[in-house]
Formats: C-alpha cells, sequence, structure tokens
C-alpha cells in the first residue's frame, strides 16, 4: 500500500540518505546495531553513521536504536566559502517537498575549520534561503511556523556545508522512563554501549554495585528482553506529512512483537544512597521492569552478588563529577577486596581513574576510551571464565 500526501508519497521516497549521530568513540556500535537491523549500506564517520532508508526506517532507526543520539534526514552537502555560496547551495536542496506551509523550521548552526565563522550569520543565510524556496512552493510572503516541527541544522567543517532535518527531537538517550536523576548521571546511550561491550547475556547475572539511578541496570534489561528503547517515547517526525502514522504503527508493532518477556533475568543493583535507590526504583517502574530487577541499599564492601560467571558492569562515583576523589578511590579500592570473593564473575567498569588497575590488583585485559560528557574516561575490562557449556 502506498500512502500519498500532496505532491509527493512514501513511494518517491524510496532511498533516503539518513544519518545516525554518534556519541565520540561510540560510531562503531551504532554502525553494528544499524547492521543487526538489516542496515547494510553504511559508512561511519567522525560523530556519525550515515545509511540509506526508505519513510519507515526514519521510524524503525528512531525506536531501535540504543547508542545514537538523534536520526538525522540528509538534505545535502556542498562547498560554502562565502554567505553567496551557502545561500544558494541551500535554495537549491528539496525544502519544498519536505516542510509544509505552516512548519515551524527553526535552524541550528556549527562551524568549525571553515571561512565562514559567525554561527548567527550563517544561521540567518540559511533561514533566508529556505524561506525563498518555500515561497516558490507555498505561493505565499508568510509563515506562521505554528505547525510541524522541523529542526534544520548546518554544519560547517572545513568550508563544507552538511544540511539535514532533525528526525528525533529530542535526543535518543531521553528514553522516557527517568523522570529524576542522581547527582552524576550516565546518559541512557552511554549505559547501554557500556552493557553491549561487556560480556554479559541475560542468562548469567548482572550486578552494578554503584547503580546510581538505575540506567545500566534498565538498559541491560532492555537488552536482554529486546525492548526498543523508544517504544515510550514520541518523536517530532511523528507530525510529518511524508512520515505518515500508519508507518509509525508498522514500525511500533514490529517492535511490540520483537519483545521477549519471558526471558528470565538476574540483574540486581545496589548504591550507598538510599536517595539514589529511591529514584531507582521509580524509573525501574516506569520502564515496566519492577519485576525483574532487584534494588537495594548498601555500601559496595557489603555487597553479596548471587550465583557464578556473573557479570558486573559499573560507573563508580569519582571525584571530577562528585566532588570527593578521596571516597572515589575508596569505593573503587572496596570493589576490588569485593572481587576477590567472586573469581567466576567478569568485571567491566567505566571510570576516567588512572588507578582502577591498581585496585583491581591486576590487568585489565581490555580498555576502551570513551566519554561521560566531556569528561575522557575508560571501560576497563576484566573478563572472568566463560560459564560451562551446559550453562551457557
Amino acid at each position: 500500500m502506498i500512502y500519498i500526501y500532496k505532491e509527493m508519497s512514501v513511494a518517491t521516497m524510496s532511498k533516503l540518505d539518513l544519518i545516525a549521530t554518534a556519541p565520540m568513540g561510540l560510531e562503531a556500535i551504532v554502525a553494528r546495531e544499524l547492521k543487526e537491523l538489516g542496515y547494510t549500506d553504511t559508512v561511519t564517520e567522525n560523530g556519525r553513521v550515515n545509511f540509506k532508508g526508505e519513510a519507515v526506517d526514519i521510524a524503525r532507526a528512531n525506536l531501535w536504536l540504543r547508542t545514537a543520539g538523534r536520526i538525522l534526514v540528509n538534505m545535502g552537502r556542498f562547498k560554502a566559502t562565502t554567505f553567496d555560496e551557502l545561500f544558494e547551495g541551500v535554495k537549491a536542496l528539496n525544502w519544498d517537498e519536505w516542510i509544509p506551509a505552516d512548519a515551524e523550521f527553526p535552524v541550528n548552526g556549527r562551524s568549525h575549520k571553515s571561512q565562514l565563522t559567525s554561527v548567527p550569520a550563517v544561521q540567518g543565510v540559511v533561514k533566508k534561503a529556505i524561506v525563498e524556496k518555500l515561497k516558490e512552493k507555498h505561493g505565499t510572503e508568510w509563515f506562521p511556523e505554528e505547525g510541524p516541527r522541523y529542526v534544520i541544522e548546518i554544519t560547517l567543517l572545513n568550508d563544507e556545508a552538511l544540511l539535514t532535518i532533525d528526525t528525533s527531537g529530542s535526543g535518543l538517550h531521553k528514553r522516557g522512563y527517568r523522570k529524576a536523576a542522581t547527582e552524576a548521571p550516565l546518559r541512557e546511550t552511554m549505559a547501554s554501549a557500556i552493557v553491549q561491550l561487556s560480556r554479559w547475556k541475560p542468562d548469567r547475572p548482572l550486578y552494578d554495585p554503584f547503580c546510581g539511578s538505575g540506567t545500566i541496570l534498565i538498559e541491560a534489561a532492555m537488552l536482554g528482553w529486546n525492548i526498543a528503547p523508544g517504544l515510550r517515547r514520541s518523536f517530532d517526525a511523528e507530525q510529518w506529512q511524508l512520515v505518515p502514522e500508519a508507518l509509525w504503527d508498522e514500525a511500533r508493532d514490529e517492535a511490540y512483537d520483537a519483545v521477549k518477556d519471558d526471558v528470565p533475568l538476574q540483574i540486581t543493583g545496589s548504591d550507598i544512597d538510599p536517595n539514589a535507590i529511591e529514584i531507582a526504583q521509580e524509573a525501574v517502574r516506569r520502564a515496566g521492569l519492577g519485576k525483574e530487577i532487584k534494588l537495594h541499599v548498601a555500601p559496595v564492601s557489603k555487597i553479596k552478588p548471587q550465583g557464578d560467571y556473573g557479570v558486573v558492569i559499573t560507573n563508580p562515583p569519582y571525584g571530577e563529577r562528585l566532588g570527593d576523589d578521596k571516597e572515589a578511590e575508596l569505593a573503587l579500592r572496596q570493589l576490588g577486596k569485593v572481587s576477590l570473593y567472586y573469581p567466576t564473575w567478569s568485571y567491566f567498569i567505566f571510570s576516567p581513574s588512572a588507578s582502577v588497575e591498581h585496585y583491581m590488583s591486576k590487568v585489565a585485559d581490555k580498555k576502551r576510551k570513551l566519554y561521560n560528557g566531556r569528561i575522557q574516561c575508560n571501560l576497563h575490562s576484566f573478563f572472568g571464565p566463560l560459564p560451562p557449556r551446559n550453562m551457557s
């Protein structure tokens, strides 16, 4: 079935140039997620993964990608060293096929290593060029901007302009289950990346002794049950004529059908802060995982993970974010001592501390540099023995 809207239909949009933005260091994970969803024609660049798709894939990518920041429509790239070149290049793009007469279309901008350095001036030129293009299509001089939202971004890098439309709205890390957060929350996208980089599988126990607001635990449970992370939220493109409601319904039905909520999970978290546990309990309830994730108040020195061949995945507190280096180092020291009593467990510790290996009394099997906001961290991987075959 083809859903036709005005002069352009979903059928004529058979191939779109789409972009999944990626936090620094997560590009390879975003690319892997796209390939697992069936998008094989991908090109990875710094901060983004380019892929081809149809209108329904705007919905699917927004619903399913766990580590991407946003899903953008790539409207075009061209060289722009002067404002005249920028204006003509922008006006030549097919804005009139995307943006209706009543749309709200703000313009955001960035410029790096380019001759056009004034971002406000660049944004103004882009806005003017799009308005001129829409005037030709809609035959009007006035655009009320009271309708669906199309956030446009101009990125200038080395004098090349990239023009995009944001389909997501709020960043994809906003899953909808977290209304409150602890003092130093870990973004949901980063938490999911850490879980994906670990050896954890749903048939193994998982424990986070510094669980904070519970983000690592929830993201792990969503992975274990194959829950699409965007199921509980809305997106800007849901209001667009070119991505009709029927396509969103199709993508959501696919996602609901894919849930594997019969898989038993052994996921537990603790934190020394009772307020953090209250916040985590509320987030777990909102995520619909209240029966699957166990939470309790405890210092790391008192934790008692249950089972063998489990996995600790954690983001310990650290001074740069929480303001007390001594407490942060003490927490790592206690975790190292506890690990001695659980030799079959694996440990994945996301921290900027240079002392992780010292307190764990061994060299990490693998270290991966990632960024928590602007803070450089390492994911320290300490691999324990794999479970026997009959347990896996």
